[in-house]
C-alpha cells in the first residue's frame, strides 16, 4: 500500500503529468522539458526527482545530456497501469494536445547550446 501512495503523491501534481504524457512521445533532455512547460530549469528537476523516485521514469547519460525516458514494465510493474489510465483521462486534454504540438519543434542542440560570450575590446 505504501507504494500505491507514493504513486498516486507524485501524479498529483499536472507538471508531473504532463511530463509523462510528453515521455510517452519520445525521450527528453531537461532543456527540452523546460520549453515546453515553460517552466524554471530547478522546477523541472524536481518534478523528474519525484517521479523517478516512484520509478516511473528513468534517466540516461547520453554525451552530454542527461535524457529521461518512460521505465518499461519489467523496470516498473506499476507503469502499464498508470500511463493506460493517463492516456484514457488526459486523450481530450488541450494542454496535451499543446504539449505534443510544441514537442515537434523543440531542438535539444538550440536549446541546450551554452551561450555564446561576446567580449568587447576597447581600444
Amino acid at each position: 500500500m505504501r507504494n500505491t501512495t507514493r504513486i498516486f503523491k507524485a501524479l498529483s501534481d499536472p507538471n508531473r503529468l504532463r511530463i509523462l504524457m510528453m515521455l510517452r512521445e519520445k525521450s527528453l533532455c531537461v532543456c527540452e522539458m523546460v520549453d515546453v512547460l515553460n517552466l524554471a530549469n530547478s522546477t523541472v528537476s524536481k518534478h523528474l526527482s519525484v517521479l523517478r523516485n516512484v520509478d516511473l521514469i528513468l534517466d540516461e547519460k547520453q554525451g552530454r545530456w542527461v535524457n529521461y525516458r518512460l521505465a518499461n514494465s519489467d523496470e516498473s510493474p506499476d507503469i502499464g497501469f498508470v500511463l493506460n489510465h493517463l492516456e484514457l483521462q488526459l486523450k481530450d486534454s488541450s494542454q496535451i494536445t499543446q504539449d505534443r504540438e510544441k514537442l515537434t519543434t523543440v531542438d535539444r542542440f538550440v536549446l541546450c547550446a551554452p551561450a555564446v560570450v561576446s567580449v568587447h575590446q576597447t581600444g
